[in-house]
């Protein structure tokens, strides 16, 4: 049975799900990534209404953090400058040079912080288990796969790009386009899965002038996604297939593309918690990635390694290539 594994890292959480809680041929069914700072689902608390047209429903809220947030369905009320109760159904998205605010609505519940993921992973009626690290700890392979946005499979890739309207999933290959499309599509299941795709994803296959091969491949997509709660379109004439499932955090994807210094800088702290050998430690990263290190996360390694940590930039060094050492004494 499938089952999810956490591990409560520096910085973020991070979770995979795993048939039978081992990872045996390094593949991942899903993966999760929930960073510690900012607004997450399911967060209710108050806000200040700062922008408001008259008489729209829609609204700019600011939170106690200094996030803002949209928020929609306000009472008629409701003025700006005035406190409102607010629960989050969607954090911040990252874009090219800029972020889409999280997204609210008005609520009278009690206040109470977003699920941590774990708790939020537990409504999936799967299995949660807390783990120091992954068996065969397939995280830093999995981020440099996001990072490159490529899956290769046999005769053929998927390259998947995030842009601000949609993920975009492009297919090549040295296969006829019937059965290079056929190969693609549990791939793209995969990839949806491992890389934690929602919202609106379009996927552009290879054109099939056949009408039947295209409701063949319509079935295909739907007996893989059976489980995945969406929406979709038919495939039209050009090959294009949209898919559309709800979306209440940025994937995967967007994160570690929209953001690679600072994967980066959180892969690096997970390698000093992995150092075992005796002595003091050694970061070694891309100047940037040291950069992207927060104070707070800084003291944090010291506390968790109980060692003193000396960080040295390396520009020669890419995003996820950082590496932690021990010092003799």
């Amino acid at each position: 049975m499938p089952e999810w594994l956490v591990e409560q890292g520096i910085g973020e959480d991070r979770a995979i799900l795993v048939e039978g809680g081992l990872v045996d041929s390094g593949e991942i069914l899903a993966a999760r990534l929930q960073r510690h700072d900012g607004l997450h689902a399911g967060l209710i608390a108050d806000a200040k209404l700062i922008a408001r047209a008259r008489g729209a429903r829609r609204g700019t809220v600011l939170f106690d953090t200094g996030e803002e947030a949209l928020v929609d369905g306000l009472p008629p009320d409701a003025r700006e400058g005035a406190p409102v109760r607010v629960q989050v159904t969607r954090a911040r998205l990252a874009e090219k040079g800029r972020y889409k605010r999280a997204q609210a609505r008005p609520t009278d519940a009690r206040p109470r912080a977003a699920p941590a993921l774990a708790d939020g992973l537990r409504a999936t009626g799967l299995p949660v288990r807390t783990v120091r690290r992954f068996p065969q700890d397939p995280w830093p392979e999995l981020l440099n796969e996001v990072l490159d946005g490529t899956v290769a499979f046999p005769s053929g890739s998927l390259l998947l790009s995030p842009t601000p309207a949609m993920t975009l999933i492009d297919i090549d290959g040295t296969l006829p386009p019937p059965a290079l499309a056929r190969a693609a599509v549990p791939v793209i299941a995969g990839a949806i899965g491992r890389f934690d795709l929602a919202g609106s994803i379009g996927i552009d296959f290879p054109s099939l002038e056949s009408r039947e091969d295209r409701r063949a491949l319509d079935q295909a997509l739907a007996d893989a996604l059976a489980t995945w709660p969406h929406q979709r379109t038919a495939m039209n004439g050009f090959g294009f297939v949209q898919l559309i499932s709800r979306l209440e955090r940025p994937s995967l994807l967007a994160t570690v593309q929209g953001g690679p210094w600072r994967a980066g800088a959180l892969l690096l702290l997970r390698r000093l918690e992995d150092e075992s050998r005796p002595g003091s430690l050694l970061a070694q990263a891309h100047p940037r990635v040291i950069a992207a290190v927060e104070p707070e996360w800084r003291d944090e390694a010291v506390r968790r390694t109980g060692r003193a940590i000396a960080w040295q930039a390396d520009p020669t060094l890419a995003p996820l290539g950082g590496f932690a050492q021990a010092l003799a004494s």
